[in-house]
């Protein structure tokens, strides 16, 4: 998917058809990232909102025997939709924002190669970008995940949730609580998460002679795989705070005023280790996911371009 200096300063249409192309193939990442990672993740949204569990392991033992195989797969619904427009926005995003930078640095350069400062600042807004879809659909599958088993459930779907949430302060109080850390980890999350999978790319490229193109599928799975803890290390503490507040009670029962207040009453609670609850489940699902989702979407470009 690499450009050169004629491809960085396309026609209108030709920018179109690409943006449009992108937006496909992160689609399709995005469901293959779902599906690899909801049990992972319903592990890690366990760990990191209730005391109930010792470990990772412990909490899916105890997630299978009182919920059943299926509890694993909780609220996949949302992110299924969800995560596919997502991962679809982050892709179009960063590859929106890497052209104007390839398109401003031959303009200013002659040279359209992209530093790896400029990276991170395509992937970062590839993350802001993605915020608004991400922190609604992140808060409604963690209340369907982190609610009570059976009669005393709370949520019968993500549309009766979402119904709640808004109902409760509104939309932007209640629907879209915790999006403000949501932009903090979404920023530094896929900043990180693009740099590193372009920094491996494009040193493999070099390193072999090769065209970006010609990299196997099984290498773009293995960089993919490793951004993915790059993106989960870097962000991380944010991710717990997001977590907390989003399955924070409301009214009377609200632990957390604000996402300031929470960083504080988790350390005062927690120390620097509640910062990092769930952090093994996270990168071991990590891995495949985001393998997955790299694959998956330089294989679908390479299939429709």
């Amino acid at each position: 998917m690499s450009l050169d200096v004629h491809d960085a300063l396309e026609l209108p249409d030709q920018g179109l058809k690409r943006t449009l192309k992108d937006l496909f193939a992160g689609a399709v990442g995005g469901v293959a990232q779902v599906l690899l990672g909801q049990p992972f993740d319903i592990v890690k949204v366990r760990l990191q909102t209730t005391t109930q569990y010792s470990n990772a392991l412990d909490a899916a033992t105890k997630i299978y025997k009182n919920e059943g195989p299926a509890a694993f797969y909780k609220g996949t619904l949302t992110p299924l939709i969800g995560i596919g427009a997502c991962v679809s926005v982050q892709f179009g995003a960063f590859h929106y924002a890497r052209r104007a930078f390839e398109a401003r640095n031959t303009e200013l350069h002659d040279n359209h190669h992209l530093s790896y400062g400029q990276y991170y600042a395509a992937g970062a807004f590839a993350g802001i970008a993605n915020t608004v879809l991400s922190s609604p659909i992140e808060h409604i599958r963690i209340r369907l995940q982190t609610q009570p088993h059976g009669a005393a459930r709370l949520y019968n779907g993500p549309i009766d949730c979402m119904r709640k949430l808004s109902a409760h302060e509104g939309v932007l109080r209640g629907l879209y609580r915790g999006t403000a850390v949501t932009y903090l980890r979404e920023a530094q999350a896929y900043g990180a998460w693009f740099l590193a999978f372009e920094y491996m790319m494009n040193a493999d490229a070099k390193r072999n002679n090769i065209k970006r193109e010609d990299i196997s599928t099984l290498k773009i799975a293995m960089y993919g795989g490793l951004a993915g803890e790059a993106l989960w290390i870097t962000s991380y503490p944010f991710d717990v705070v997001k977590s907390k507040m989003q399955s924070d009670g409301f009214g009377e029962q609200m632990k957390y005023k604000s996402m300031r207040d929470c960083f504080a009453k988790t350390w005062a609670a927690e120390g620097a280790r509640g910062f990092w609850k769930g952090i093994g489940p996270t990168l071991l699902r990590a891995m495949p996911v985001s393998a997955g989702t790299f694959a998956t979407v330089e294989f679908t470009m390479r299939l429709i371009s």
